[in-house]
């Protein structure tokens, strides 16, 4: 189910600078490649195109109003779009999952999962969520947490393009 906005898809833009970012890398590097060689490149690329990117991004988890965890996000790029990245030939049964709690977690709406498979596949996810995001998401160090609370129910968007 594809989720429009007035306008277009919630962070349209964004993602579709993001996703033409994953096919620059996918076709330079090819398949094959570590998790984190795929993850320096698309940081690379993502910042040669004015993105703002975070690494291994550490928010706080908060249940029913109590600070209980810290979750680390793979990249954030512009305080807008979490992405998980995988390299793997198979994607695990639990690879969107993950990324669903990611956004569940926070009051971010849009996820993208890049699988550097054989085929290069990417899943968008949506969080229906009517919270603004804080103005300073984005930190990466433990001594200044970003506080996130649950949002609601992710629906997704699952995109195998030819490459």
């Amino acid at each position: 189910m594809t989720i429009r906005r007035l306008g277009g898809l919630a962070e349209e833009t964004r993602t579709r600078s993001i996703i033409s970012a994953f096919f620059d890398v996918y076709n330079t590097l090819g398949y094959g490649f570590l998790e984190s060689v795929y993850i320096a490149a698309l940081e690379f690329e993502l910042s040669q195109r004015g993105h703002a990117v975070g690494r291994e991004v550490s928010i706080r988890v908060i249940y029913k109003g109590r600070e209980i965890a810290w979750q680390r996000v793979g990249m954030l790029v512009d305080n807008a779009v979490i992405l998980e990245v995988k390299a793997t030939p198979r994607l695990a049964p639990n690879s969107s999952r993950q990324l669903y709690n990611y956004l569940r977690a926070t009051r971010l709406e849009v996820g993208l999962l890049l699988h550097f498979g054989p085929k290069p596949r990417f899943f968008r996810l949506f969080s229906r969520n009517n919270s603004p995001p804080p103005n300073q998401l984005l930190k990466t160090d433990n001594k200044n947490p970003v506080v996130i609370k649950l949002a609601s129910k992710v629906l997704s968007d699952e995109f195998e393009p030819s490459v």
